[in-house]
């Protein structure tokens, strides 16, 4: 089980790493458009489409690094109202929904990707960009955050078997 919660986080922070390098490449994109055209009167002609790429390619990316980090929006309600294990449990059913989730939305945008794949479609810009490079980063990310559900679920699971309570777990996580 260790060896799974060290691979997802590697994972995760590959994915974050990666996102991160696209962000530096989309800035990059986009300033030398502006060069091009403040200076030059010319355009790139692919910054639009690309940027997009880049945008939804680290969206998907960085997906299971901010879940590691809790980085997404909680609802949070229902932890004011369950205490000690009640807590827990709802952190694992709700690790399990995610995980499930995930695992479906992998598995249509993989779909999505090798019929892309198969077909060879292109985008209609002129770059003419086969679209399954761009869709290829669709169920990698969303792997990688079922990935992470999953890791998350043992890590409670585990905390659940050593006596651990989930706010002894959330208040070494806040640095409290």
């Amino acid at each position: 089980m260790n060896r799974l919660l060290r691979m997802s986080d590697r994972l995760s922070d590959a994915g974050g790493v990666l996102s991160g390098v696209m962000i530096c490449a989309g800035v990059c994109l986009v300033s030398a458009e502006i060069i091009m055209r403040t200076f030059f009167s010319s355009t790139l002609y692919i910054t639009e489409e690309y940027s997009g790429y880049l945008m939804a390619a680290l969206t998907f990316l960085a997906l299971g690094y901010t879940l590691r980090h809790k980085g997404h929006i909680r609802m949070t309600f229902l932890h004011h109202v369950l205490k000690g294990r009640g807590r827990m449990v709802l952190d694992m059913v709700c690790f399990a929904a995610g995980f499930s989730f995930l695992l479906l939305l992998a598995w249509v945008t993989s779909l999505f990707f090798l019929d892309s794949l198969a077909s060879g479609t292109r985008s209609m810009q002129i770059s003419e960009t086969p679209l399954a490079i761009p869709q290829f980063f669709l169920p990698a990310g969303c792997f990688i955050m079922a990935i992470q559900f999953a890791a998350g679920f043992f890590r409670s699971l585990e905390a659940w078997r050593k006596g651990e309570t989930a706010e002894e777990e959330e208040s070494i996580e806040l640095g409290r």
